[in-house]
């Protein structure tokens, strides 16, 4: 089974975690971040959930340094020390794919890997790979130009998973999936998430339920972990409703 023969590359520290504190980000006089405080460990996936402008992609563009932020700090902590955040601790998959569209599918792996190979452990081949993330040989050396937004956030989905980061931050990846490609996903990230910090932002409360171990809410600039313990799925969704809409 290919999941299996791929769960033998994810070999990291047996203890880790991404320590986020008092972290604070402004837009001019609106506060979107106000006081962030939060341990996301290693082996579960998170559900980060927030109404629409809740600052779900403002989070990730802080914990990915592509933003400055006004306070706080966030760091790996594993069984030895604390460390900074380095680029190839993180992989960010956004919610609208950036894939170089002049390029093949093929092309683009090949030079994806090329350009990240001392840091790739066991490199497989590129068919490999393709068969992976079950993208059809048909499709393997057509353009990305045309490639539909579902392939081509495959694509970006999988060179973020070759690199094997740390932490990964996926900003609603399933929405652009039919139904079957959304189950293949869903499959996939529970069979890495082991040695990995997942923090996976969505609207959609049903598929955090099915999908995550943690419920986040982003509530008022504040991250909020909703207990599920003795709380069945119904409860559980009105909890989560009732929080977000504080929001208004």
């Amino acid at each position: 089974m290919i999941y299996y023969e791929y769960k033998k590359i994810y070999i990291k520290e047996q203890f880790m975690k991404l320590v986020v504190k008092n972290l604070k980000k402004n837009f001019g006089k609106k506060e979107v971040l106000k006081d962030i405080n939060f341990e996301f460990e290693k082996g579960k996936i998170y559900g980060l959930l927030g109404r629409n402008g809740a600052g779900k992609t403002t989070f990730f563009n802080c914990l990915n340094e592509d933003i400055e932020i006004e306070d706080g700090e966030f760091y790996i902590e594993d069984e030895n020390n604390k460390r900074k955040i380095e680029a190839e601790d993180i992989g960010y998959v956004l919610s609208t794919p950036n894939v170089p569209e002049f390029l093949t599918g093929r092309e683009f792996l090949k030079f994806f890997i090329d350009i990240n190979k001392e840091r790739i452990s066991k490199i497989k081949t590129i068919d490999e790979y393709f068969d992976f993330m079950k993208i059809e040989k048909e499709d393997r050396d057509k353009l990305l130009k045309d490639y539909s937004h579902g392939m081509k956030n495959k694509m970006q989905m999988l060179v973020n998973i070759i690199a094997n980061p740390s932490v990964l931050l996926l900003d609603e990846p399933l929405t652009s999936f039919d139904v079957v490609v959304a189950e293949e996903m869903k499959q996939m990230l529970k069979e890495i998430k082991k040695n990995h910090i997942i923090i996976f932002s969505t609207h959609i409360m049903e598929l955090a339920l099915d999908l995550c171990d943690e419920i986040v809410i982003l509530n008022k600039g504040i991250l909020e972990e909703i207990d599920k313990n003795n709380l069945d799925n119904e409860h559980l969704k009105n909890k989560i409703i009732e929080a977000l809409k504080e929001e208004q």
